[in-house]
């Protein structure tokens, strides 16, 4: 009887060990199948060539007019698109104009850079949370009578609201629409990753629009640069079919198959309405999610979140957003896997940037992705070197350009007399630089004799480029010394 305790005692021991283990087995696990899906993401990436000679800042190439709206693409055959896999495109969605419900082959990250609205973005099977009550539903409850007097509520999947400087999160093939609310008209610029692994197609962007007959080319190009044939997906099958499916009228599916080709993918829709909580309540849940996620207490297991209640959207256009700010030369905002996990799953990332005027962001590369730079304010110069020293770009940018800068290559920006705004999307959920310059330089990681020994200068030399930039990596203009920076 006295071995008892000792028994239990050892028991515990061994369940502690146990249970211990097994957590160090499973978080081992997760790593490893993290790294062979980024192995895999790698893999689809090197389908791409680089070969570049020459970057070129691009604007839209391609411009079709909607209804309500303007749908533009950058030319994608361009080397600098093939090399990183990605394409782009940039929507301006007027006042009521209803972006027509669509989904994709590949993930996007949108950037809201003006305006504000409503999109929905429809997971299959998710419950259908949101109620509205329709029109007729209150002219019944008024008294007046129609062919529907009945209450009725139109139910549906939660509608989220956006405003300028949020980054939207969409996966690959997931139904997404977008209605402008506002009174100004909303501007987006949108990476497409078409090397992301979700994409088993080819490297080509393809929408498949769920209503609309877009017969001028916004549902995508091809592979070359031609227009895709338009028109929704409905409009391929059988009337027929499709009436006994919905089990309606077969009148109503050809009315649905055969909708205006001039009225494009961006319709107007006057007063569209839905029923959505307060954003005071909205804002407050998401700020106790992050303080949560912040303070440790909510680890990133995969079970906070469901697909139907992910996070879609954060916002990094907001001053108090900055992670990296200096009150003489600006300030950065990202968003990556770690504060946006949906991006786990879409392995892209986003870097915001406002630059005072002749500020400078640090001489870096982009250890693990390639960055797509596209310029929302003012002006500024950047160049890019290549592999051997070779300059590969090195000019003026202005609004609207977008400049595309592959993995490892260096690059250094530098804003203009109305200082420079820009939005950088990523090709990794966790996307790292190395910075050349500043307090968290590589040259400053060295040693004295080893930068003495490399570039052939003298000791006092080697500490001043080692110590002459006490900044971060957003510098102030015209200062041999700098002065402290808050991140």
């Amino acid at each position: 009887m006295a071995s008892n305790p000792s028994l239990i005692c050892f028991s515990l021991c061994f369940l502690f060990l146990f249970h211990g283990t097994f957590a160090q087995i499973f978080e081992h696990q997760q790593v490893w199948r993290r790294l062979q899906q980024q192995q895999q993401h790698r893999a689809l990436r090197s389908r791409t060539e680089c070969r570049i000679e020459r970057l070129n800042a691009q604007e839209p190439t391609r411009r079709f007019e909607s209804e309500a709206g303007v749908t533009e693409f950058w030319d994608h055959t361009q080397e600098q698109f093939e090399c990183a896999g990605v394409q782009a495109v940039r929507h301006e969605i007027r006042r009521n104009g209803l972006l027509l419900p669509y989904y994709s082959n590949t993930p996007q990250l949108i950037y809201i850079i003006q305006g504000y609205g409503v999109h929905s973005t429809v997971f299959p099977g998710c419950a259908e949370t949101f109620e509205t009550e329709s029109a007729q539903s209150r002219r019944g409850e008024r008294g007046e009578r129609g062919e529907a007097g009945q209450r009725f509520n139109d139910r549906h999947q939660k509608v989220r609201r956006f405003r300028a400087g949020d980054i939207l999160a969409l996966p690959a093939g997931v139904t997404h629409w977008t209605y402008n609310d506002g009174e100004e008209p909303i501007i987006s610029v949108s990476l497409i990753d078409t090397s992301n692994q979700a994409n088993q197609l080819d490297l080509t962007f393809r929408k498949f629009f769920l209503a609309g007959n877009p017969q001028q080319g916004a549902a995508g190009l091809g592979r070359r640069g031609e227009q895709e044939r338009g028109g929704s997906i409905l409009s391929g099958f059988d009337a027929q079919l499709l009436s006994d499916a919905f089990n309606v009228d077969p009148e109503i599916i050809r009315r649905l198959q055969e909708q205006a080709p001039e009225r494009g993918v961006i319709v107007r829709a006057e007063n569209l309405r839905f029923l959505q909580p307060e954003e005071s309540e909205e804002e407050q849940q998401q700020q106790q999610w992050q303080q949560g996620r912040r303070g440790g207490s909510w680890p990133l297991n995969g079970l906070e979140e469901t697909f139907c209640t992910m996070k879609l959207r954060e916002n990094i256009g907001h001053p108090t957003r900055a992670d990296v700010y200096n009150p003489r030369g600006g300030r950065i905002s990202t968003v990556n896997g770690l504060t946006l996990p949906v991006l786990n799953f879409l392995q892209l990332s986003a870097e915001r940037g406002t630059l005072y005027r002749n500020a400078i962001v640090a001489p870096h590369w982009n250890m693990n992705a390639h960055a797509i730079i596209y310029i929302i304010r003012g002006s500024g110069r950047i160049q890019v070197v290549g592999n051997a020293g070779r300059s590969v770009f090195d000019d003026e940018v202005r609004q609207g350009q977008l400049l595309v800068v592959p993995q490892n290559f260096a690059l250094v920006k530098r804003a203009g007399e109305q200082g420079l705004e820009y939005i950088t999307f990523k090709t990794n959920d966790n996307a790292m630089t190395s910075p050349l310059a500043g307090r968290l330089s590589a040259i400053r990681a060295m040693p004295e004799e080893v930068l003495m020994n490399s570039y052939q200068i003298s000791r006092q030399e080697a500490r001043s480029l080692k110590y002459n930039r006490d900044e971060l990596n957003v510098f102030g203009p015209g200062a041999r010394s700098g002065r402290q920076q808050y991140a």
